[in-house]
């Protein structure tokens, strides 16, 4: 048995609570860490008013006062319960990466990245980085392709990243078995840092620039104002501020919970091995990159003169410290330890010493097990909270190390700045609502863990935790018959199932078995009558004296008379697309707001703020869950439809973007004539408890126009043949409405001063530089799907936003950025999928006309003939 495997049994049978605490161990500057933070409350003047109060003394906490007072605010107070690094910061393994596989996060890693590397020299503080660059290491075919899909959502970013093949993996890492080794993702830069140490520097420059830190300072009570601000309770006095941040790691739960939030933040038991001198790693001339073996799920770091290794567990033997969300963290713990259990890890300890061989002889010096907050989804949450004003989250962080920096100055432009400095909804805390309970958090933490690691498939579905209390009035008619989708706490069917099909979920980065179903699906609709559950929509009402005023304000379209619906936009002041809605005009002053699914409190925050700051005397309500919508679309809804109604539902008695209260089977619904299809159809708004009723009614109905039910997979399909933009995708807050093509829905020309109409105006002074473009692809099994590159004679010039199968032409679609001089249709371009350039040329929108356009023209002939 290897020197490693006898020296774990040994420590097994130790008393685990006599070993060496990690800041001995883990860095030389991490010694001083027991010391008590030099500035305390005692001889410092305490400010009983502040612009800003972070609660929480963490990595991410101090950046973001940092950032604050850096970017010139004057009042800003930091308050540590303990001292500075308590909680999850002072024991993290500190890594760092450029590396994301998302999109907007790489922009997080990237500024984080930056501001370290200038960190020392800026405040004088060591900060013990290391970048001596990562490699993903990829062992089967399903990770090769992993890579080739993330190489190409990279090229367009400004982080280098390559892959590359077993020999220069090994070149790289000389210690590394290469047997296994198919290919790697190497991105130079990547390292690691001493996390007690970027602290202390954080802490230095954010007192550089005039900010306060005050600990022991713990929060006992913060209590709002009617003018929106808080005070915030210490022992040592209240301060009034303006807003507060909750930072306070794996203690954000029972902040949130001194004003009615319960946030969805879990601790998990995360553990790494820490190894003394190794000699083939002190003989080394360099320092090691980072490796992280993603089918053994660990990372890999040269610590000194030795190894630093910590795997993730599946999420049968991952253990989360739930106990802390029913009684809360225990008093006084913060630069705790949990005891290790090896058993847990001992299958990737195995996996790490056939990849790594010289493991097999290193003596153990220390096992590390302690707490790191998980979100359901693993993301934080970033941003102002819905529900009460001028309360903002910094929490959730799973790796806070490499999001501290980066999520410090995003947070702080937010706050100076009024609008996100970009998009990165997906961290938005009003993502999760009061669907979340503890099962699904503890199923979906427990989850997230354990798939750290898992192949990142396109169109991932991860199924812990579901289906949650958001379900529609149709789920049980349809759960059995469909592939799911999560949406927002929703379940919506993405394609439904018929005898002979491929059935489940079956992930792919090629066309995999959903592809021809959703092909009939699609065919449904252009040539019969297909019905859709739309309920997850976001759903508000807006009304009183000021309501169309406030609208007015907030949104750069005019607002529709009673009885019509409009597509609009609100802006940010900078002239972003923050979000897109669909709004009805009930009755005079009543309107109706309809937002995507993922758009729901985010949106409703926006508004909610603006109402209040402008003391707009407004009611607004969110019927999100009472209501239920479905959407029938095609050439034969009307007729399925008006055998269900005496209303004329006519091209000319229901006209296209009518909305109209009737009777379908004697259940009273509200019907809009609109379809994000593109074809002749409607939404449908109903009471949840009548909602499978109309659904039967409506399908005995169609039975001899073929009606059938599709999913969500072919409205996208049907959508981008049609040239419909989609928000999140080709508009958002990176995004102008300029630029995005929606020149038709903001009216410059309105008398109202509404949010970004300036900025907007001055976009369109100076000229665009980049154009939402549409393409069609020559591909052969694969199709885009957003975020790839563009190429143009060797170069990178832009990136796609959405794509496609056109079932209807037989070939891929995509829209996306491309330079103006690129713009003009039958230019000729380049799209990065799966490592191989597609040819791809510049059409003219749409690829499909929609059935009003197509209405329209026809009567127009009929009128000329």
């Amino acid at each position: 048995m290897s020197r490693i495997l006898n020296l774990i049994h040994l420590q097994l049978r130790r008393d685990l609570s006599a070993r060496l605490p990690l800041r001995t161990i883990c860095c030389t500057s991490r010694k001083h860490a027991a010391d008590s933070d030099a500035s305390t409350v005692l001889g410092k003047r305490w400010k009983d008013t502040a612009e800003t109060v972070i609660i929480g003394g963490g990595c991410v906490g101090v950046s973001l006062a940092y950032h604050l007072a850096k970017g010139g605010m004057k009042d800003v107070v930091l308050l540590e319960k303990s001292e500075l690094t308590a909680g999850s910061t002072w024991h993290a393994a500190g890594l760092t990466t450029y590396y994301h596989p998302g999109i907007n996060l790489k922009k997080v890693h990237y500024d984080s990245i930056k501001l370290y590397e200038s960190l020392e020299a800026e405040t004088g503080q060591a900060v013990g980085f290391h970048q001596p660059g990562s490699v993903r290491i990829a062992s089967t075919s399903a990770r090769v392709d992993e890579m080739k899909y993330q190489m190409t959502r990279t090229h367009w970013h400004v982080t280098p990243q390559y892959f590359i093949g077993p020999e220069k993996v090994k070149e790289l890492f000389p210690l590394i078995n290469v047997d296994k080794v198919l290919a790697g993702l190497y991105t130079p830069g990547d390292g690691h840092i001493d996390p007690y140490s970027l602290t202390m520097a954080l802490a230095a420059g954010a007192r550089m620039y005039g900010a306060q830190i005050y600990n022991p300072a713990p929060v006992t009570g913060l209590s709002p104002t009617a003018d929106g601000k808080w005070d915030v309770q210490t022992p040592h006095g209240t301060i009034r501020a303006n807003r507060i941040v909750n930072a306070t790691g794996f203690w954000a739960r029972e902040v949130g919970q001194m004003i009615g939030f319960d946030h969805p933040t879990i601790p998990v038991h995360h553990q790494y091995i820490v190894t003394a001198t190794v000699p083939e790693v002190k003989a080394l001339k360099k320092e090691l990159p980072v490796i992280r073996d993603l089918e053994g799920s660990y990372y890999l770091r040269q610590e000194r003169d030795g190894l630093l290794f910590g795997p993730y567990e599946k999420m049968e033997k991952m253990v989360l410290q739930d106990s802390w969300v029913r009684e809360g963290v225990p008093p006084g713990f913060g630069k705790e330890l949990f005891e290790s259990d090896l058993d847990r890890i001992m299958e990737h300890v195995e996996m790490a010493m056939e990849m790594i061989p010289v493991l097999k002889k290193a003596d153990i010096i220390n096992i590390v097990s302690g707490p790191i907050t998980y979100t359901p989804d693993l993301l934080p949450m970033v941003g102002p909270h819905h529900g009460v004003r001028n309360y903002w989250t910094a929490i959730g962080f799973g790796y806070g190390v490499i999001h501290a920096g980066g999520i410090g100055k995003f947070l702080s432009d937010w706050i100076r700045n009024g609008e996100p400095p970009y998009d990165l909804i997906e961290c938005d805390p009003n993502r999760y609502g009061k669907w979340v309970d503890i099962p699904y958090m503890c199923a979906k933490a427990r989850e997230s863990y354990g798939f750290n690691n898992v192949v990142g498939y396109p169109k991932e579905e991860r199924f812990a935790g579901r289906p949650t209390c958001r379900t529609s009035g149709v789920y049980e008619l349809m759960k059995d018959q469909a592939s799911m989708g999560f949406h927002a706490g929703w379940e919506q069917p993405h394609w439904f199932y018929k005898p002979g099909d491929d059935v489940g979920y079956k992930p792919s980065f090629r066309r995999t078995n959903w592809f021809g179903p959703v092909g009939r699906e699609c065919k449904l609709v252009m040539e019969k009558v297909g019905v859709i559950d739309l309920t997850p929509f976001g759903k508000f009402v807006v009304k009183g004296k000021d309501s169309q005023q406030l609208l007015e304000r907030l949104f750069a379209n005019t607002m529709p008379k009673v009885g019509q619906t409009n597509i609009s936009h609100m802006l940010t002041p900078t002239g972003k697309v923050f979000a897109e809605v669909t709004i009805t005009q009930l009755s005079p002053g009543e309107f109706l707001l309809i937002t995507g699914s993922g758009s729901e409190l985010h949106d409703l925050r926006w508004i909610e703020a603006e109402a209040a700051n402008g003391g707009y005397d407004v009611d607004i309500s969110n019927v999100t869950e009472d209501t239920g919508v479905l959407g029938i679309a095609g050439p034969n809804s009307r007729k399925v439809l008006q055998k269900l109604t005496n209303e004329d539902m006519s091209d000319a008695g229901f006209k296209f973007l009518q909305c109209k209260s009737i009777t379908l089977a004697d259940i009273p619904v509200r019907a809009i004539r609109i379809s994000y299809t593109g074809e002749l159809g409607w939404e449908l708004y109903i009471d949840q408890k009548d909602m499978a009723a109309v659904y039967q009614a409506i399908m005995e109905a169609g039975k001899d126009e073929g009606i059938d039910n599709f999913g969500t997979y072919a409205m996208s399909s049907l959508r981008l043949e049609k040239g419909f933009r989609g928000w999140g995708a080709e508009m958002n807050c990176d995004t102008n409405p300029l630029e995005a093509g929606l020149d038709y829905f903001i009216k410059l020309n309105k008398p109202v001063d509404f949010i970004g109409k300036a900025a907007l105006q001055e976009i369109k002074a100076k000229g665009l530089k980049r154009k939402l473009s549409y393409l069609t692809l020559d591909t052969d099994d694969i199709d885009p799907e957003g975020n790839e590159t563009v190429w143009h004679n060797g170069k990178v010039v832009g990136n796609t936003t959405s794509g496609a199968y056109s079932y209807s032409s037989q070939q891929s679609l995509a829209f996306a950025y491309l330079p103006l001089e690129l713009c003009s249709v039958g230019q000729k371009v380049e799209v990065e999928l799966l490592g191989r350039k597609y040819p791809a040329m510049v059409i003219q929108e749409p690829l499909v006309l929609t059935e009003p356009t197509r209405t329209r023209l026809q009567k127009k002939a009929k009128s000329k003939s």
